[in-house]
């Protein structure tokens, strides 16, 4: 479920790493990227018109950056969300608060981070909210192994309580608090760039 490794980036590639895996949007991102390549190719061979390869490149950078590339990660004691445009880097003795729903959504302070690459379905988000009736509550229920939302929103939350007691801080504290202005946000210029070229160049294409 998670992983351990090192892992090259903001933080130092010597820290221990857990990777928590996507949980949706994968499936759909390899096909939009595979299909968005496979026009272009056919763009050059078979002599597409330009918008319509301009276009599947536009296609082919959105589908990289807001389904595959997105990750969440814990980096030495801190916790990072790869998101499609930049990268949040949290210390997890800041995260007062945490909860998965459709996106994985971090309280810092007064500021909330959320990350698209950890969440549930309509169907399970609903579930999860729904309070069970008087007849719910006294039958029994089988023993269900828990969703892996529910395995990472814990795991992020005992890490963050680890922090705090390896730090001598509480949670709410004004130490924590202080904490959160270590809260690093990195723009992903790469994806950035190659999204802005995509779409100048379709531009381009539809006026010339």
């Amino acid at each position: 479920m998670v992983e351990a490794g090192p892992e090259a980036g903001p933080e130092k590639a010597t820290e221990p790493v857990e990777r928590f895996r996507p949980t949706s949007g994968r499936v759909t991102g390899v096909l939009a990227l595979v299909a968005a390549a496979g026009i272009v190719v056919l763009g050059f061979v078979d002599g597409f018109p330009a918008p319509v390869v301009a276009g599947a490149v536009v296609v082919g950078v959105l589908a990289w950056a807001s389904m595959l590339k997105p990750r969440v990660l814990v980096v030495g004691r801190r916790l990072v969300l790869r998101n499609m445009l930049e990268t949040v880097s949290i210390p997890l003795a800041a995260v007062e608060e945490l909860a998965v729903r459709q996106v994985l959504a971090v309280r810092v302070g007064e500021k909330r981070y959320v990350s698209t690459a950890v969440g549930r379905s309509w169907r399970n988000t609903l579930k999860s909210s729904k309070r069970p009736t008087a007849g719910e509550e006294d039958a029994p229920t089988p023993r269900k192994e828990p969703a892996y939302a529910d395995v990472v929103e814990d795991r992020i939350r005992q890490l963050a309580d680890d922090d705090r007691a390896q730090r001598g801080i509480a949670r709410y504290s004004p130490e924590a608090e202080a904490l959160g202005a270590e809260v690093r946000r990195t723009p992903a210029w790469l994806e950035i760039g190659l999204l802005a070229a995509a779409v100048l160049a379709f531009v381009v294409t539809l006026l010339v």
